[in-house]
């Protein structure tokens, strides 16, 4: 990929990352409060792709926020500061599925406490990699 067309799909993955930060907020404000830790955890996921497309990588793919965090981190150490983020890994498949939680459905097992949780940790992510990105692309 050339410089150019890195920068355009961070920019891509990066404006989505932010959009599912809003509609884990919005999720969360009417009470899905499953869907606003799995949006969570997708803002995440995409804001980490997003660095990792700026960085020349050409194909990102998988969809732990840990495994994304190391990719990040073997090309700026300080991504190891991300850690806490790993949590959003157990948002992915339980808040969707109910088979993925033993007796229970995800929209009543999950609360407004694990969505604050899981937004505070996409937040983070995401000003981080706001603040790594801003040099490579102003």
């Amino acid at each position: 990929m050339a410089q150019d067309a890195n920068v355009a799909e961070f920019k891509r993955w990066y404006a989505q990352a932010q959009h599912d930060l809003e509609a884990a907020r919005s999720s969360s404000s009417s009470g899905s409060f499953e869907w606003a830790c799995f949006q969570a955890q997708q803002a995440a996921e995409k804001a980490l792709k997003s660095f990792l497309f700026l960085s020349g990588e050409r194909a990102v793919i998988g969809h732990s926020v840990t495994n994304l965090v190391r990719e990040c981190e073997r090309i700026d150490p300080s991504f190891s500061t991300l850690q806490s983020a790993r949590e959003l890994d157990q948002y992915y498949i339980p808040t969707r599925y109910p088979n993925g939680l033993p007796g229970q459905i995800p929209h009543e097992y999950f609360s407004a406490e694990d969505a604050r949780k899981c937004i505070t940790h996409a937040d983070t992510v995401l000003a981080f990699v706001t603040a790594r990105a801003k040099p490579s692309i102003t």
